[in-house]
């Protein structure tokens, strides 16, 4: 069915938002499920330290925070999709309901550590995508002064993986300086802000979890069959 005013459009498809279904009666009443991941294997790894405070936050704040350990992980494709840390991320990507990506700022980007481990996150499984709709916080720590070239980056790699990112983010600079022996951060704005971001990213997860699969239904995926969906998005990687 086309319509006169609009002739490119297919009616079947076609659908005015509905706010009930942005507003669903039934609530999760679980803990918001969030996944930590972190881009240094160092012993003294300030992303792992900046992570490991974002998670004790989080757990305060009423949610269950997962940290995955990314040591053992092997490069893409450079291994089968059953390794076991492989299966270990996917099944926690799968599980998770929101996300934190902390990565160290190394030669002006993102570390590859990170990068391995979102690359191991496929865009599909079968029909299930681990990543849609899904809320993302970035965060970052650099060893001189303040810059955001790492999470903007991740902020790029979040829409691809078409993620909800928040507005806000975290960067530390002279991480070296913000952490006492015992791998605890020292009360400074940085920490504040660390404080905001995890605040910020539960009450986004509270909000759109129970939407997320229709905040991210599409009028040209409702037009394409099932069959032929599935082909597009399980393509080869290039």
């Amino acid at each position: 069915m086309q319509s006169t005013d609009l002739p490119n459009l297919d009616m079947q498809s076609f659908e005015v938002p509905d706010l009930a279904r942005l507003l669903p009666q039934q609530r999760a009443a679980h803990p918001p499920r969030i996944l930590l991941l972190y881009g240094s294997a160092r012993e003294r790894s300030y992303s792992r330290l900046l992570t490991e405070e974002a998670a004790r936050l989080l757990r305060a704040m009423g949610a269950e925070p997962r940290i995955f350990d990314p040591r053992g992980l092997p490069l893409p494709d450079d291994a089968p999709d059953n390794h076991p840390k492989v299966q270990e991320l996917r099944e926690l990507a799968l599980w998770a309901e929101g996300m934190v990506w902390t990565s160290p700022e190394r030669h002006g980007a993102m570390t590859g550590i990170l990068k391995a481990q979102i690359d191991w996150i496929p865009l599909a499984v079968g029909a299930v995508r681990p990543t849609q709709g899904k809320t993302l916080a970035v965060m970052q720590v650099s060893g001189g002064s303040q810059s955001f070239n790492a999470v903007n980056q991740m902020r790029v790699l979040g829409r691809w993986m078409r993620m909800l990112t928040i507005p806000n983010q975290s960067s530390v600079a002279k991480a070296f300086a913000e952490f006492d022996e015992a791998g605890r951060m020292k009360p400074s704005s940085y920490y504040e802000r660390v404080v905001d971001v995890m605040e910020e990213l539960i009450k986004f997860t509270i909000l759109t979890r129970d939407c997320a699969d229709y905040l991210v239904d599409r009028y040209s995926e409702r037009r394409e069959s099932a069959e032929a969906l599935s082909q597009r998005v399980n393509q080869r990687s290039i």
